[in-house]
């Protein structure tokens, strides 16, 4: 038998706005990677900042793979982009997304992230804070 995961969901409400539709009515297929993006800043910058952590470091996406579900109109509720960790390695890790709200799931997404040195312009290794941090929403 395998124990139950504690890991949890990072949970970041993101309101449809107005310049997300497009001439079909829904959110745009390319502003989905906006709410990603805004889900993954807010989970590894702001989060960490409130908490008084330092936020990550400098990262790099590498790959991002997206399933549309089902089309997103404009709505007065925001969505929430729930994200979790389901693999780390010492320069890298890997993110999954729902967009979604009580009733319907609209977006899967997956996205590799790499742990970057600007000044160096090279991979760098995760710290140790950044590897526990991780843990915490790891399945």
């Amino acid at each position: 038998m395998v124990a139950p995961s504690p890991a949890r969901r990072h949970i970041y409400p993101r309101v449809v706005r107005f310049g997300d539709i497009d001439s079909q009515g829904h959110v745009n297929n390319v502003r989905f990677l906006d709410y990603l993006e805004d889900a993954r800043f807010g989970m590894l910058s702001i989060d960490p900042y409130n908490e008084g952590h330092e936020p990550f470091g400098g990262l790099v996406v590498t790959r991002h793979e997206i399933d549309y579900r089902r089309p997103l109109g404009f709505r007065a509720a925001p969505v929430r982009v729930e994200t979790w960790v389901t693999e780390i390695r010492p320069v890298r890790f890997t993110l999954q997304y729902e967009i979604r709200d009580d009733e319907d799931l609209y977006v899967t997404a997956k996205s590799v992230l790499a742990a970057y040195d600007a000044e160096r312009a090279a991979p760098r290794r995760l710290t140790e804070s950044e590897l526990a941090y991780l843990k915490r929403y790891a399945v």
